[in-house]
């Protein structure tokens, strides 16, 4: 089989618009690079399933090997966040040694560094099997993710080729969002025997928050992605300058280390109200829990870890051991019992910019990496 250039995959890939539909109003999703995808994995000998996770929204599912030995699974996102305000968002132009275009780094490099790899493996006997799952919606609600654990995918590892600049990342935070609706009483802005303001005793929770963010920075710091933290995400409340404010609303982010749990993250909100009632004893407050996402981590003696790190030094890659600071996708594979890391080309801080954009060394040094460690672990 004639060599994949993994450049010119990542080039064709950005080429095709797959903007999350619930990001931008007119994104056309992920049919026609599901299409495209699937038909490249086909040629390749790949037998391929494409599911349909939501109206119009595709995953990719494609494996090639005996079913019975060892199981290595590589995963990528295929949708991209919105182009408003791009001037070519869908170029993948090559300049100064850097393709250009929206998903260039997040994370259509990754994804074709995978691609690659999975047609040099085409021409082997592999005594192993190599799953190659592309995901639909992993920028909005992980639809693509969910529908591939629930399918019952499981695998002894798994590499996430999300932006880490080569960097081997095993450990990833969470998150939790809570709402926080503050009870006040209406009044004129005379009558303060009268009024209760909403927005004051929802100060008294921000006072709070402060001090349990730098309790955070001390109370448990993990080796690779550090501690976790708390801020204010939104706040809304009042009519008028002349008027008590009856409701105010504030929405809370807590970032969370491996190993957090809902439940002692809520305990720890309840913990806060408490508090904030020490300042105001009549604050009313509803507490609203809402989304949560789990911290995970592969150890990093794993063999999954080192074996990559092992991998990368075998054709010449420095590599790197460190934590993603964000939550991703890989949290789901970890919670149903496939180890799963993050490894793969650009940085994050290109993803989702104006100007976003990939270094063409590091898709190649990827494709080099992930090609030497499936061979290590299929071969």
């Amino acid at each position: 089989m004639p060599r994949v250039d993994p450049v010119e995959l990542t080039a064709q890939l950005v080429q095709i618009p797959s903007v999350n539909p619930t990001l931008e109003e007119g994104g056309q999703g992920e049919s026609q690079i599901a299409e495209r995808t699937a038909d490249w994995l086909e040629g390749w000998g790949y037998h391929v399933e494409t599911p349909e996770v939501a109206p119009g929204r595709f995953n990719v599912v494609a494996r090639r090997g005996p079913g019975g030995g060892p199981k290595l699974l590589f995963n990528g996102h295929t949708d991209t966040v919105g182009v408003a305000g791009m001037e070519a968002p869908f170029s993948g132009t090559v300049r100064d040694g850097r393709l250009f275009g929206r998903g260039a780094c997040d994370m259509k490099a990754g994804v074709a560094a995978a691609l690659a790899t999975a047609a040099e493996l085409a021409d082997l006997d592999l005594a192993g099997e190599l799953i190659v799952a592309l995901t639909a919606d992993e920028e909005h609600a992980s639809l693509g993710m969910q529908h591939l654990v629930a399918s019952g995918i499981t695998a002894d590892g798994a590499i996430v080729c999300e932006p880490t600049s080569l960097a081997v990342m095993p450990a990833h935070k969470g998150f939790l969002w809570v709402d926080f609706h503050v009870h006040g009483r209406a009044a004129h802005g005379s009558r303060p025997d009268v009024g209760v303001d909403a927005i004051v005793h929802a100060g008294s929770l921000l006072t709070v928050l402060a001090t349990e963010g730098r309790r955070l920075e001390t109370a448990r710091v993990h080796p690779l992605v550090g501690h976790g933290s708390i801020h204010a995400g939104t706040i809304r409340g009042g009519t008028a300058p002349s008027v008590y404010p009856e409701e105010c609303s504030l929405t809370v982010e807590r970032r969370t280390l491996p190993g957090e749990s809902r439940e002692e993250l809520l305990a720890q909100i309840d913990d806060m109200v408490v508090r904030a009632r020490e300042q105001i004893p009549e604050l009313a407050v509803d507490v609203i829990p809402g989304l949560f996402r789990a911290g995970t981590e592969v150890p990093t003696s794993h063999p999954l870890v080192t074996g990559l790190v092992q991998s990368a030094e075998a054709v010449g890659s420095a590599c790197r051991i460190e934590g993603m600071t964000a939550w991703v996708d890989a949290c789901f594979l970890n919670q149903v019992g496939t180890p799963a890391l993050c490894f793969g080309p650009g940085s994050i801080a290109q993803a989702h910019g104006l100007n976003e954009w990939v270094d063409v060394n590091e898709i190649r040094a990827c494709h080099r990496v992930l090609g030497a460690f499936a061979r290590r672990a299929l071969t």
